[in-house]
């Protein structure tokens, strides 16, 4: 029971079909009370029916969903305990910031007086004190953003849903704003449950990541659980960057195996799942794992370490997000490397040979049709 309570919102074999598509597949899940809850997956995946499903403008064809404690069957969404903010935001551009902000409180009849209070206190809880009058054609992109989050808040649900509300603002606004949504839901402490196709945006916002996919949850865990310890390939090949190494398995050692690609490349890699000889494979590695040298002793590895030679092909800088993109030496398989933030391979040159490595307990390896069962 006190599980039950302590969840705000709770799924139960939730189902929605359109015609032969199905769209949510059965789905059973839980968000806790006061979290940051996100629905990370590429479009066409099911999020958005889900996110509408919570919201009531859509039923589904089976299945319950609880919101804090209570059935929503038969629910209208403006009965729901929910708010939502979309990527447009919807603004009323013939009212002011303030009359925004109350514009839910004014809805459900609050006096203008105490509408007017509130929408002020709400407005200085986001950062934005003093700017009730203001019209909204007068704030930034960013600004805008924080008072649909106010509109929303002000009513104080018990959810706060948010349609990729980021989407729309540029690159440099959208870094600052996922960490200024995190510091609101921090600080009010309502429970967001967040629908992105971003992974950075989900990994960087949330408590627990859901990663959808064909209508189905393939892993909920935290952002951490997600990028370390994926529980199926289409998680290690969606979340994160990684190098994908396909081929059969030529030998099995404990917990690990040896992959080798059709080219006659091998690989060793920690194994997830039954796996047996013989079987087709494939391995995850993420870029910032593996280690890069202009010669072996450089790499200074133990004496069982694998090394791999390699050719650069391309040199991809980022600042601190910079790699090279390399070819096996014998096989031209690609493989991406993170370059270190030293500065060691400034001089790196594009047809330069180069070895490198990674250990086999940092490699994830999946017999092929792997999935969550």
């Amino acid at each position: 029971m006190a599980d039950i309570l302590d969840k705000d919102l709770e799924a139960k074999a939730l189902l929605k079909r359109f015609g032969s598509h199905t769209a949510v597949d059965a789905l059973s899940f839980g968000v806790k009370r006061g979290s940051f809850f996100s629905i990370l997956g590429p479009s066409g995946c099911g999020k958005t029916t889900l996110l509408r499903m919570i919201a009531g403008f859509i039923e589904p064809d089976s299945g319950d969903l609880d919101i804090g404690g209570r059935s929503m069957r038969g629910v209208p969404p403006n009965r729901r305990p929910v708010n939502m903010v979309f990527q447009q935001l919807a603004l009323f551009p013939m009212m002011t910031v303030g009359e925004n902000v109350g514009y839910g409180l004014a809805r459900r009849g609050v006096p203008r007086a105490e509408r007017e209070r509130k929408a002020e206190a709400m407005l200085e809880r986001v950062g934005l004190p003093g700017s009730a009058r203001k019209r909204v054609d007068e704030l930034s992109g960013g600004q805008r953003q924080r008072v649909a989050i106010a509109r929303s808040l002000v009513l104080e649900p018990t959810l706060l849903l948010l349609d990729e509300p980021l989407g729309a603002l540029d690159l440099k606004l959208r870094e600052r704003m996922k960490i200024e949504l995190k510091q609101l839901q921090a600080a009010f402490g309502t429970t967001f449950v967040y629908i992105t196709h971003d992974q950075s945006e989900a990994l960087v916002l949330s408590d627990q990541v859901a990663v959808m996919n064909n209508g189905r949850f393939e892993q909920i865990g935290t952002p951490q659980e997600l990028y370390y310890s994926p529980a199926t390939p289409f998680v290690a090949g969606f979340v994160g960057a990684n190098n994908r190494i396909d081929g059969r398995v030529s030998a099995v050692q404990g917990d690990f195996v040896d992959v080798t690609t059709a080219e006659g490349w091998t690989v060793r890699a920690q194994r997830h799942g039954p796996i047996s000889a013989g079987d087709t494979a494939t391995t995850f590695v993420r870029p910032e794992t593996a280690v890069l040298g202009r010669s072996v002793e450089e790499l200074a590895l133990p004496a069982e370490a694998p090394v791999h030679h390699g050719i650069v092909e391309s040199l991809l800088f980022d600042g601190a997000n910079s790699a090279v993109l390399l070819r096996e030496s014998r096989t031209r398989a690609e493989f991406r490397v993170a370059l270190p933030q030293t500065g060691r391979f400034a001089d790196l040159k594009v047809d330069e040979t180069v070895v490198f490595s990674f250990a086999p307990e940092r490699a994830v390896c999946f017999a092929a049709g792997a999935r969550h069962g």
